[in-house]
């Protein structure tokens, strides 16, 4: 039952001026329990109908006819607020969660449409560090979410195994390197080489001008300088997967930027043909200033592609292979600009889809509050953040629960988890500063607290005995906290829509720290495991819908719920 949806139909018969689903987005949960459990607004109400929100909500209160499941109306400075019966809603929602199980929360709304997620997007011969984490977990969470509501979601690991950059690292291995380090040190070594040629290259800029030439051989099906990208490739896949594997994330596609070299020219003679490309300095470029941007440079004076060129040949084929409803780029915020000038170049060609591409900035990670630089050598390997996490978990189960079963696998969980949630529990675009004690603190509003409460669900059911039937007398749960607890059960399908209209995976996780603590709440206030039978039934009923609620929010964000921790 939606106390939302009974509301709305309700009032859809006294507001001629508005349908059913404009009264339903209206609708609000009061700050606190003395104005109602949901309460309609009226001040939007009053230019249409041309009296004040006070009269409008008095008129209203009169009106609407009570059902079972509302109590009591009350009109209030321009709210009309809602009394449910608390007995019908505890008995509707908790029903409602055990009978959805893991598939609580969900709902059909993306059903047919087919929704492209590119996330993590690491570049190639560099390091997984702390700096894309962001991208992989919110993408990754997205992934879950939209999927959750009914869409048929495609990951897209966009690579960035192309570009000047191997034309560099190229330039510092067949200078400085040497093919057995580069075996042993793997991507550390080809990190190294690429930190001593942006210093060498500072003394000695014709480096640069080497790189380019060794870029532009590479586009041209050079086989020596396609042999070795193919190498440097091989080495970081092995790592990515590493990393993957330990986080849960997995992608439907890792067609990066190489995959579109052989694509790209079919989108530069459509630019060519719609009279959009310019000559500038002897580069191809797409003049924006009238829209407020700098040109979008399309070919370099020496031929060769850039970012926008791969994206935009990019976004042409995935909606020819996907038939997407909405493609969606989850990248750091400082692309932003970069987003905005070839989604606009999309647009100027034509394409009436364009208005479909998405992009979800992020803050920026920063170290100490030093940027992040590969070049600089200045990173924190995310390997080793997951590693630490992992390992400080294993230390205190050794310490508190030596004999727990399955404990690797459990403290792999928790710390894991940790490391997540501690990245996707801010709003996505704050910025980041990367501290150990953070993401290693496992107190307070964390993941692990999420888990154990969770874990805490599963022990209460398991020491019952009971077996849990569905059936159970509402009428029982009239304590605070008990309704309490429905309530904040009760906003779960709402807050996974928040989450997906605002691509914000923080949303959930912040709901799941208020519902851990509503349900911890409620186990210290009122005992579970009592003699009174058909009052263990009840406050188990309400246990099994918290654990299963907890489960279902964890997993849209990409974190596992063991049963014991």
């Amino acid at each position: 039952m939606n106390i939302k949806t009974v509301i709305a139909e309700g009032l859809s018969s006294l507001i001629e001026s508005m349908d059913m689903e404009q009264i339903y987005n209206m609708l609000e949960i009061p700050p606190n329990d003395d104005m109602g459990d949901v309460a309609l607004p009226c001040f939007k109400l009053s230019k249409t109908l041309k009296k004040a929100p006070a009269a409008i909500a008095e008129e209203l209160s009169g009106k609407f006819i009570k059902s079972q499941y509302i109590d009591k109306v009350e009109s209030l400075s321009g709210y009309l607020n809602f009394f449910v019966n608390k007995k019908e809603f505890i008995c509707s929602v908790v029903e409602d969660v055990l009978a959805a199980n893991d598939r609580y929360g969900s709902s059909s709304s993306g059903d047919g449409k087919t929704v492209v997620i590119d996330f993590s997007a690491p570049n190639i011969a560099k390091p997984f560090h702390v700096g894309h984490l962001r991208s992989t977990v919110i993408g990754n969470s997205l992934y879950k979410i939209f999927s959750f509501s009914g869409y048929k979601c495609v990951g897209v690991n966009h690579l960035g195994d192309w570009g000047t950059q191997f034309g560099k690292l190229i330039v510092a291995y067949k200078r400085w390197g040497d093919q057995e380090r580069v075996k042993q040190g793997q991507i550390k070594e080809l990190m190294s080489l690429y930190v001593k040629f942006h210093e060498e290259a500072e003394l000695n800029p014709e480096l640069d001008d080497e790189a380019r030439e060794w870029f532009v051989k590479m586009e041209r099906g050079d086989s020596e300088a396609l042999r070795l990208w193919q190498w440097f490739k091989d080495i970081s896949m092995e790592e990515f997967q590493r990393v993957y594997d330990v986080l849960g994330v997995s992608f439907d596609s890792y067609a990066g930027e190489s995959f579109y070299n052989d694509k790209m020219q079919a989108v530069i003679d459509e630019l060519e043909t719609k009279e959009l490309l310019k000559e500038s300095q002897g580069a191809r470029i797409i003049e924006l200033e009238q829209y407020g941007m700098p040109p979008c440079i399309i070919l370099k004076k020496d031929g060769s592609t850039l970012y926008a060129t791969r994206d935009i040949t990019a976004a042409i084929y995935r909606k020819n292979t996907y038939a997407f409803e909405k493609c969606i780029y989850v990248t750091g915020a400082a692309q932003s600009l970069h987003f905005q000038q070839w989604f606009k170049v999309m647009e100027l060609m034509g394409y009436s889809w364009s208005g479909n591409l998405t992009h979800v900035p992020f803050g920026i990670v920063s170290l100490g509050g030093e940027k992040l630089s590969t070049r600089k050598g200045k990173v924190v390997l995310l390997e080793e953040i997951l590693s630490e996490a992992i390992k400080k978990t294993t230390e205190v189960i050794e310490a508190k629960n030596p004999g727990l079963k399955d404990k690797e696998k459990v403290a792999r969980q928790i710390g894991v988890g940790a490391v997540i949630f501690s990245d996707l529990s801010s709003n996505r675009i704050k910025d980041v500063s990367f501290s150990w004690e953070e993401v290693l603190n496992f107190d307070g509003e964390t993941g692990p607290y999420v888990q154990y409460t969770h874990a805490r669900t599963c022990s209460l059911i398991k020491k019952s005995g009971m077996e849990l039937t569905g059936s159970f007398n509402a009428g029982l749960l009239t304590a605070k906290e008990e309704y309490r607890l429905v309530k904040t059960l009760y906003s779960f399908p709402g807050i996974v829509s928040q989450a997906m209209e605002e691509l914000e995976p923080s949303i959930v996780t912040r709901y799941l720290v208020d519902l851990a603590q509503d349900f911890n709440r409620f186990y210290h206030e009122l005992p579970v495991l009592v003699e009174d039978h058909e009052l263990q039934a009840a406050r188990l009923a309400l246990v099994a819908a918290s654990g299963i609620t907890l489960a279902n929010g964890l997993r849209l964000i990409g974190i596992d719920a063991p049963e014991r921790v």
